[in-house]
């Protein structure tokens, strides 16, 4: 594989990500399911609820029986027993004039076809009360299969999981289900200046930013990152590791490089001599970020981020982000991309043609509307990425905005 320098745009890169397939579908308990697409439709093995069951504190009847019941003319029923909580009223049986103590969940005995609220029922003794309200047919009362029936679809294919969903599958004792498992991302940090943040900094070196800013996106996507250190500038180290991930359990690789082009060409190089890899992309024609890779082995993604802080987040929340989003089973740009809003600019702001360009923006509401303000700051500095709430969008072919214009932006998660 001969590597190459050739930009490509972003359409096309977005469009070589959403080639990647959505993982194979794994088993998982409900406890660890929020949030996951769902492999299979779902149906109801069961009636939710299974019996029909009391909503109110109160006394089962047959309805007909309060007809023509007020204050002024209470209706008399005999008491023959009481439901308790979590027991089945088997072998009782409500006839006419008759009543059942129930407690709200309870579960009707036979004949009985409502529930009288307590508050409406006026206890004359042991085995006696009135009733001062009529209530109709199925009032107080959820009915057998009213939640779900038996046999209906509850869960189509491609449901992003939500807590009400597993609700629903909790309460038909569907603990086990398919779906499309978080992405594993092995992130990779390289440069002799680098150390990790918890240590000390001599001089000549800087700490590590993009494997806690990289870690923290990947989970702000739904995936699970896991951190294999910093690698020297030796293509045979950041070959080793990067062969040792792949080997491993690692979905997507993120190796986030120096700025200097013998760097870049140290990742390149080892994306290309990966046996079974192939090189989709070297350069994406976007400001910042140009410097991109993307390689792919075996529906694994090999990706080489910029080094530098804005750069390696611009692309990550371009290309990076809908990837992990397409592995996880979503499909809908809605879901795969930034959320997206219009809004006016702030000030004029000028742009070289020839690249889209992603200018870090804090949005401000004003009386006319949300507005976006310019964060100025070089792509190696942290601050205005800090500062800023997302990322408005230079169209390629443009020289810039006017005070005033409308402009779409990329708002952060």
């Amino acid at each position: 594989m001969k590597p190459f320098f050739k930009l490509m745009s972003r359409e096309k890169l977005q469009e070589l990500v959403s080639a990647f397939q959505p993982l194979a579908p794994v088993s998982t308990g409900l406890k660890g399911a929020l949030g996951l697409i769902t492999a299979q439709d779902y149906h109801a093995p069961e009636d939710l609820p299974p019996f029909a069951r009391s909503t109110m504190d109160g006394y089962a009847i047959r309805s007909r029986d309060t007809f023509g019941a007020s204050e002024s003319q209470p209706a008399l029923f005999r008491v023959i027993g009481e439901v308790t909580m979590g027991t089945s009223p088997e072998g009782m049986t409500i006839g006419q004039g008759e009543a059942a103590r129930i407690w709200t969940g309870g579960e009707l005995p036979n004949g009985a076809d409502a529930v009288v609220m307590v508050e409406y029922t006026n206890i004359l003794s042991d085995d006696t009360i009135e009733v001062f309200k009529a209530i109709a047919p199925g009032g107080n009362v959820i009915e057998r299969g009213e939640d779900v029936e038996q046999g209906s679809l509850i869960l189509p294919k491609g449901t992003r999981l939500r807590a009400q969903d597993l609700g629903l599958l909790a309460g038909l004792g569907l603990s086990k289900i398919r779906v499309h498992p978080r992405p594993r991302v092995a992130i990779i940090s390289t440069g002799d200046e680098l150390v990790p943040p918890d240590g000390p900094v001599p001089r000549g070196k800087i700490r590590d930013i993009n494997a806690t800013t990289l870690a923290a996106a990947v989970k702000n996507a739904g995936g699970i990152s896991y951190y294999l250190g910093i690698v020297r500038d030796s293509r045979g180290e950041l070959a080793s590791v990067c062969k040792k991930a792949l080997a491993s359990d690692a979905d997507v690789i993120l190796v986030s490089g120096g700025s200097s082009v013998g760097q870049r060409d140290f990742t390149l190089e080892t994306f290309s001599h990966i046996e079974g890899s192939r090189l989709l992309t070297h350069g994406v024609s976007v400001r910042p970020g140009k410097p991109t890779i993307l390689a792919k082995v075996e529906g694994k993604a090999l990706v080489g981020l910029p080094g530098h802080a804005a750069s390696a987040m611009v692309v990550f929340y371009l290309f990076v982000y809908p990837l992990l989003k397409r592995m996880m089973g979503f499909v809908s740009d809605d879901d795969l991309y930034l959320k997206k809003m219009r809004v006016s600019v702030s000030r004029n702001i000028a742009s070289a043609p020839g690249k889209e360009e992603y200018l870090r923006v804090r949005i401000k509401n004003r009386n006319n509307g949300p507005v976006a303000e310019p964060v100025f700051g070089k792509s190696g500095l942290i601050t205005p990425l800090v500062k800023a709430d997302g990322l408005l969008v230079i169209p390629r072919d443009c020289e810039g905005i006017y005070a005033g214009e409308d402009a779409e932006v990329l708002l952060f998660p």
